[in-house]
């Protein structure tokens, strides 16, 4: 019976060792990815620049892998000739210390960023929103082959346990069946209480919230092609990101500023997420019906009932993507103009979408982070740089001058206080 039972438990322990150690390695090679995805993708990419430098090919630019550990700890206080032509070409914008990451943690994320490769994009994610990664179902689909595996394995020592008995001599009574065993049903009940509260406190969480929510559109409006191939800035159509609370959904009439010329699509062919086709010119068609404008004659239709609008003229019932709760206040000017965030640092690439679709889940817990890591562009008396809008804090001013800190963030300026969003 022992020489049985020291057989299975090595057979257990084996199983064991082998899980622990392919997980470990999974844990390790994915470290780079989850690092740079938690404290540098709202700014870096790997390949090609956005709010910051592109990362991949560090190792070719800057003066030493110790000066980049003192950049990323500290990059306000770094003034040799390097850090000041970085600061310049991207000024006002200056990267937010991470004094937290350890040199190892650094090496996972510039390793990773060196072997980048980007996605093969097929007609199903050319331009939309990028398929989720759930390694979920993977990860239960292992517990239940190892319940099951393990659950075999007690079946197989006690049937041993039976057999050495009877050999032996030992009468013992008939084991209980596993569906009458109290501690089974103990554990099955725990285990489903465990997953019930799990999957209710996450769906509780997650009300309301539309990440990658991407609705169908009255006319098929492509960022990509306006604000990406040819440069429009963003700031043309919602011109109320800079100077109010809303950024605002432009009127038909911005919209023929350019199209009164340009009727026709020429450029790259334009594909949904499905793989169908889109005729551009289709498209712009729906414009001038909605404008009421003939593009025959280049001249809006008259206006016969005298309401002031052209004949068959019908605003666009664009369906809204972006929606915060009733009781939460956020004022677009204040991020843009005195904050000077981008709108990529919101709506993710809006540059390289085709349709639009919603970059983030928009959370309570996702603003809040981004104020406490988010440096603000502080005032500066003595050379009259930065933000004047940030004068009034003496205090900051004289901690600055006198080294008590680096930076300030949002934070710092009661950015998380409740009242600054909810009142």
């Amino acid at each position: 019976m022992s020489r049985y039972r020291k057989i299975i438990n090595k057979v257990f322990a084996s199983l064991l060792l082998v899980l622990l150690v392919s997980l470990n390695n999974n844990v390790e090679a994915q470290d780079g990815e989850a690092l740079f995805k938690a404290n540098c993708a709202n700014c870096h990419k790997p390949d090609a620049d956005y709010t910051g430098p592109a990362l991949k090919g560090w190792s070719t630019r800057v003066p030493s892998p110790e000066w980049l550990y003192a950049w990323i700890a500290n990059p306000a206080g770094q003034n040799d000739t390097y850090a000041k032509a970085l600061k310049d070409k991207w000024k006002p914008t200056i990267m937010t210390g991470f004094a937290q990451l350890k040199k190892e943690e650094v090496d996972a994320i510039m390793k990773y960023v060196d072997d980048y490769t980007p996605p093969a994009k097929g007609p199903e994610t050319a331009g939309g929103a990028a398929p989720a990664t759930d390694n979920s179902l993977l990860f239960g689909i292992l517990t239940l082959v190892l319940a099951l595996v393990a659950f075999i394995l007690l079946q197989v020592n006690s049937n041993l346990r039976k057999l050495t008995d009877e050999k032996e001599g030992v009468l013992r009574g008939e084991p209980v069946p596993f569906y009458r065993n109290k501690t089974y049903l103990m554990t099955g009940i725990l285990v489903l209480f465990a997953l019930g509260g799990y999957y209710t406190i996450s769906g509780a969480i997650g009300l309301g919230r539309m990440k990658n929510y991407q609705p169908e559109q009255p006319i098929y409006y492509s960022h990509k092609v306006h604000a990406g191939t040819n440069q429009i800035s963003c700031l043309y159509c919602h011109g109320g990101a800079q100077d109010s609370k809303q950024a605002s959904i432009p009127s038909v009439n911005v919209c023929m500023n350019c199209h009164m010329a340009i009727k026709e699509y020429k450029g790259d062919p334009i594909v949904k997420e499905d793989g169908t086709a889109v005729n551009g010119t289709a498209e712009i068609q729906k414009l001038y019906s909605y404008a009421g404008w003939n593009a025959d004659t280049k001249q809006y239709n008259p206006d016969n009932n005298k309401d002031g609008v052209p004949d068959g003229a019908k605003p666009i019932e664009w369906v809204k993507i972006h929606n915060l709760p009733d009781h939460v206040y956020f004022n677009h000017s204040q991020h843009i103009k005195v904050g000077k965030q981008q709108c990529q640092t919101c709506h993710g690439n809006i540059q390289e979408m085709p349709e639009v679709y919603q970059f983030t889940d928009l959370s309570m817990g996702w603003c809040i982070n981004c104020h406490r890591e988010t440096k603000v562009d502080f005032y500066n008396k003595e050379t009259g740089e930065g933000n004047k809008f940030y004068s009034i804090y003496e205090k900051f001013h004289n901690d600055l001058k006198n080294h008590k800190m680096d930076s300030v963030t949002v934070e710092s300026i009661g950015g998380t206080e409740c009242q600054k969003c909810h009142y």
